[in-house]
């Protein structure tokens, strides 16, 4: 039998923090000011832009648009525009690249397929191959959506380009803009809060090397809220870094109160009590405004190692799928 160990998680802290959620992220890329419902209010096209919307509702695909460091001037010329694909579950994580002169190609991919993680619709569709370049460092800069992500993100975005980051890009709105300034990493799809260039760096050694950095970590995107703040615990409590390695295999419950169950690929489980609680005392949850909120948070309660009895749970469509070896129970605690 295993026992309970209790953690406690303080979401005011950008490791802490929950990330936007999407097993697929599609990118394009779109030069010149951005509104805040960039995808209607840039100089993309706005009935492209909600026709994207609709294609990718109920997906798992997000769509954002980015572009490069700098000034954002767009002269409106037909150059060739960046796009990304990148699958982030565990275990099928992949990150394609292909170039358009015409945004609407992008209408001709599955939505559905690119979801579940099947790249065949964005190369055939855009000739996409594999990206073989450095990870993508995606700094939130949307200033319309958020005045901090202006003041903080810019910033950053700047000083690792000037850094020679060649992923570097700026991106538009990826959520929680009160940890500021905010990052998406692709291909793992991690994101991070109050992110700093050196840090960031660090970062990006890290996926270049397979691993997670933890610090200033607020979850990866393949997984809901409740399981993004129990995979890192699980992280924390192990010492793994290692990416690729767990899985949200199984979520119960619902809010104020889940149990989730994360397992490792060399068949480890542990079951990570996460309860929904509320950011105090309250505080501005922007820096454009003066007006106080209590923001939700996640709070994980309890870690314990599962022993090979206590293990149940298959994978969704949205979760990867653990390994089939049986490993011996025993507590962790951070």
């Amino acid at each position: 039998m295993s026992t309970c160990a209790t953690v406690s998680r303080d979401l005011d802290e950008p490791i802490s923090g929950t990330a936007a959620t999407a097993t697929t992220w599609l990118l394009l890329e779109q030069p010149g000011p951005w509104g805040a419902n960039a995808l209607v209010a840039s100089h993309l096209d706005p009935a492209l832009g909600r026709a994207l919307e609709a294609a990718a509702q109920n997906t798992g695909v997000r769509i954002a648009l980015i572009r490069r460091p700098g000034r954002h001037a767009d002269h409106g010329a037909t150059l060739p525009r960046q796009v990304y694909a990148a699958h982030t579950v565990p275990g099928k994580v992949w990150l394609h690249s292909a170039t358009t002169h015409d945004p609407r190609q992008l209408l001709d991919l599955d939505f559905a397929a690119l979801g579940r993680g099947d790249h065949q619709t964005f190369d055939a569709a855009l000739r996409g191959r594999p990206h073989m370049g450095d990870p993508l460092a995606l700094v939130c800069t949307n200033g319309k959506r958020d005045r901090c992500c202006a003041l903080l993100g810019r910033p950053l975005a700047a000083e690792l380009a000037a850094s020679g980051v060649p992923g570097a890009w700026e991106v538009t709105h990826l959520g929680g803009h009160r940890f500021s300034p905010t990052l998406l990493v692709l291909p793992h799809g991690y994101a991070y809060g109050r992110a700093e260039a050196h840090a960031v760096k660090e970062v990006l050694h890290g996926v270049q090397e397979g691993r997670i950095v933890v610090k200033g970590c607020r979850g990866c995107s393949a997984w809901d809220r409740p399981g993004q703040a129990a995979e890192l615990a699980v992280r924390s409590a192990t010492g793994e870094a290692a990416a690729e390695v767990l899985s949200v295999v199984r979520t119960t419950g619902g809010a104020p109160r889940w149990e989730v169950t994360v397992a490792h690929v060399d068949g480890r489980h542990w079951q990570v009590v996460v309860a929904q609680g509320a950011s105090l005392p309250p505080r501005p949850e922007s820096c454009g405004t003066s007006v106080l909120g209590s923001p939700s948070r996640m709070d994980v309660v309890a870690v314990h190692e599962l022993t090979g009895t206590a293990r149940v749970g298959r994978p969704t469509s949205r979760q990867a799928s653990s390994a089939s070896q049986r490993g011996r129970g025993r507590t962790v605690s951070s």
